[in-house]
């Protein structure tokens, strides 16, 4: 109090520290600061439900459509005052900083994907497994390690996909250095219906986050959303 000095072990106000500095700061920074186009887009998300896989691969439907919805679970350490994972929906995983629609944003990605039509797009799940929060387990930052490398050394290219019959995401059958059985998240599950009810609840919290973009969104971001004939049964 009083000072110019920062307190970097104060936490009353947030457990996440931020900073802006000059960019001449940085002295290998490259100015204008824009690359080329990526090969691959991660987004991460922590599921707390256990019920989306550790990695799948999203066309761009599903793409504009997980972009959109940003889920994902607080978890205890990032957030003041949570003590277990919470589910929350942050449209293009930023949402308090968006000037514009979130489906602008979504469809400018679509854009970019229809350009360079070799970028591909990933959903890294490195949440539950094996049951929601309190019964299964973390994924191994190990498997995602492997799962994301593997994803940028080109080696899921010839592996065979099947789609998730929930999300419709497109889960690969192996990949190098990670146990086959976890890759299907209803594999992990031992009650085999809980997953299936869980999964179609999941679901249905997507379509109800949804409903406030649903209006403004295009035929292609609709496609990706969760199976219609799921959701309805919930």
């Amino acid at each position: 109090p009083g000072t110019s000095t920062v307190d970097y072990a104060n936490k009353s106000v947030t457990e996440n520290t931020r900073t802006a500095y000059p960019i001449h700061f940085i002295p290998n920074a490259v100015e204008p600061s824009v690359g080329p186009s990526p090969k691959n887009i991660f987004f991460l998300t922590a599921d707390a439900f256990g019920v989306l896989p550790p990695i799948s691969r999203l066309d761009k439907s599903h793409a504009m459509y997980h972009f959109m919805s940003g889920y994902t679970a607080k978890v205890a350490g990032t957030e003041m005052g949570i003590t277990e994972p919470q589910t929350t929906f942050s449209a293009c995983f930023g949402q308090v900083f968006l000037p514009l629609h979130p489906t602008r944003y979504a469809e400018m990605l679509g854009q970019k994907m229809d350009e360079h039509p070799e970028v591909r797009v990933w959903l890294i799940n490195t949440g539950w497994s094996g049951g929601a929060y309190g019964v299964g387990q973390r994924m191994k930052l190990g498997y995602t390690r492997a799962m994301i490398t593997a994803a940028l050394e080109g080696r899921l290219d010839a592996v065979d996909f099947h789609r998730h019959p929930v999300f419709g995401v497109q889960v690969p059958a192996a990949v190098p250095g990670v146990p086959t059985d976890i890759l299907d998240p209803r594999n992990t599950w031992a009650d085999k219906e809980a997953y299936d009810k869980t999964a179609t609840e999941l679901a249905h919290k997507f379509v109800h986050n949804f409903q406030r973009f649903a209006d403004f969104a295009s035929d292609d971001i609709l496609a990706g959303a969760p199976k219609a004939e799921v959701v309805a049964g919930v």
